[in-house]
């Protein structure tokens, strides 16, 4: 079974978000385009920031370019144009604009390599995605960019695949790690209750840090942004409240100072919209559990697939099977791909 097996018949818009600089997204989105037009399948490609170049300009090292063939439809920067090898014909003119230009979605008419710099907020990336389904592609690949896992969140894409591999880390237990951290992130307990959820929309809506008690009245936090709210929620926490609503990030200082400041933690759960608003290290995360706080999202982030690349641009490598084996045993049942082997769990 390849990656395209899964998303192919059940997603429109799936997103390839790398943890770090030479995880493998890029090899890993190849691997679903050359799936595509082996199976026939009309494509649809933009990223959240520039890919597709000859040579990553943040390490310095050979990166994959992104090759395309004719009828595969993309969204990127108008400058970017003269860059692609591949011929394109516009076909509109978007009024989204990035740092290298505006947002063109055209159709390739002859095959070759481009290079993709998309719009700059996820609303854009949804929109575009969804012009380029009006324009007959089949299935919309978004590539999410270094430090920009906002792009799995469910507002822009139906699913996401995460790319990590050795260049998080020399210590292959790290990376597992960290990995299986940000895995559990996405994947987070959605927040049921019909009551509490359509109050926690509606602070976020208002973009209003809340406290929800337990006869479901909300309680104005008088806070600008949740980075360094957490004192300022604290002192409006008792033994009645239940929730703690943050329209903004979740970071580790916000916790930290919950703890330190309240004694009604334990009872309270926090709700944020996605899981890609959450910022805590693997080790601080496992710490809060253990003290009692608990998170659950009002929107849920469906992870379809990890893929690993063992090799680091450093020059360091892990045992691919052993890598692979050993993601794959603490992700089961999510299946894992080495991108760079053509070898998988399934």
């Amino acid at each position: 079974m390849s990656i395209l097996d899964l998303i192919r018949g059940n997603y429109r818009v799936v997103s390839v978000v790398g943890m770090a600089k030479n995880a493998g997204k890029t090899s890993a989105l190849n691997d679903i385009l050359y799936s595509a037009f082996d199976a026939g399948i009309r494509l649809g490609l933009t990223s959240i920031g520039r890919d597709g170049e000859r040579v990553d300009v943040v390490t310095c090292t050979e990166k994959p370019m992104i090759y395309i063939e004719r009828g595969t439809l993309i969204a990127t920067a108008e400058s970017l144009f003269h860059c692609s090898e591949a011929k394109l014909e516009v076909l509109e003119m978007t009024d989204y604009q990035s740092s290298l230009g505006r947002i063109v979605i055209a159709r390739a008419v002859s095959s070759g390599n481009v290079e993709i710099g998309g719009p700059v907020t996820n609303q854009e990336i949804r929109a575009v995605s969804e012009r380029m389904l009006a324009f007959g592609a089949e299935l919309v690949l978004v590539d999410g960019a270094l430090d920009r896992v906002s792009s799995a969140s469910p507002a822009i894409t139906d699913a996401t695949i995460l790319s990590t591999g050795a260049v998080l880390s020399r210590d292959m237990n790290k990376v597992i790690e960290q990995s299986i951290h940000r895995v559990h992130l996405l994947q987070l307990e959605t927040l049921q209750d019909p009551v509490v959820r359509l109050l926690a929309e509606e602070c976020l809506a208002e973009r209003q840090i809340a406290v929800i008690d337990d006869a479901f009245e909300v309680r104005p936090v008088e806070a600008k942004t949740a980075l360094g709210a957490g004192i300022k929620i604290a002192e409006v926490l008792d033994e009645h409240a239940r929730y703690i609503v943050l329209p903004g990030s979740l970071v580790t200082k916000t916790m930290r100072d919950l703890l330190a400041a309240s004694s009604h933690f334990k009872a309270v759960t926090l709700i944020v919209r996605d899981a890609t608003k959450i910022f805590v290290d693997a080790r601080d995360w496992q710490l809060f559990k253990r003290a009692g706080l608990s998170v659950k999202v009002l929107d849920p982030i469906r992870v379809l697939a990890v893929t690993i690349n063992p090799y680091a641009p450093q020059g360091y490598y892990f045992d691919p099977k052993t890598f692979r084996r050993r993601m794959s045993e603490d992700l089961r049942p999510i299946p894992v791909f080495d991108v760079m082997e053509g070898e998988s769990d399934l």
